[in-house]
């Protein structure tokens, strides 16, 4: 589902990036393919200083098909960035790149909490944010993060996910599925 990133895919992810329904939402532009490059080694030889995460998003087939990171990592706190091509919209492969990117993040990299911010028009996106149910909504409990992404005018919804919030829904989601599958064996 995640591997690292690599310059052999980008002719792939950038075909997928300049789509219109994805385009607007990715957080480095590229206009050209070998821009595309440029931005990618780039991005890898930050992940070697390590000022962000990154890996990129592959379906069954090991295609790429988009890509997910946290960058400006403070504190062991950083923001995510995901997109995903649009053949792949719908599909279920946002929420498990999410899941093995979240596992990856707070197993093996020491990360305490992940932001996520929003454009208020990008309803998409909102919409999946909604649907982990351990997340919460940033603005108030990190008001300092939400009044600097807002600087110049409130265009974002801030979401954060912590380490506690993600191991406890994962405890109690295991919890639930194991005393549903015990009392099914009891029957």
């Amino acid at each position: 589902m995640l591997k690292k990133r690599d310059l052999h895919e980008v002719p792939a992810l950038y075909e997928l990036l300049t789509h219109p329904e994805v385009f607007p939402y990715v957080r480095h532009k590229a206009y050209s393919v070998d821009e595309y490059y440029f931005l990618t080694k780039q991005t890898m030889e930050a992940e070697e200083q390590g000022e962000l995460i990154t890996r990129t998003i592959v379906n069954e087939f090991h295609h790429p098909i988009g890509t997910i990171s946290l960058f400006d990592l403070h504190d062991n706190k950083g923001f995510l960035a995901t997109w995903i091509g649009q053949p792949y919209f719908g599909k279920g492969y946002n929420k498990l790149a999410k899941e093995a990117f979240f596992e990856e993040l707070f197993e093996t990299a020491g990360i305490k909490a992940i932001f996520i911010k929003i454009r208020k028009t990008n309803t998409r996106s909102l919409k999946a944010m909604l649907k982990i149910p351990f997340v919460s909504l940033g603005n108030i409990l990190y008001r300092e993060i939400f009044e600097k992404i807002n600087a110049n005018e409130p265009v974002y919804e801030l979401f954060v996910i912590t380490k506690e919030q993600y191991f406890l829904h994962r405890a109690l989601h295991h919890e639930t599925h194991t005393t549903v599958n015990d009392e099914e064996t009891a029957v």
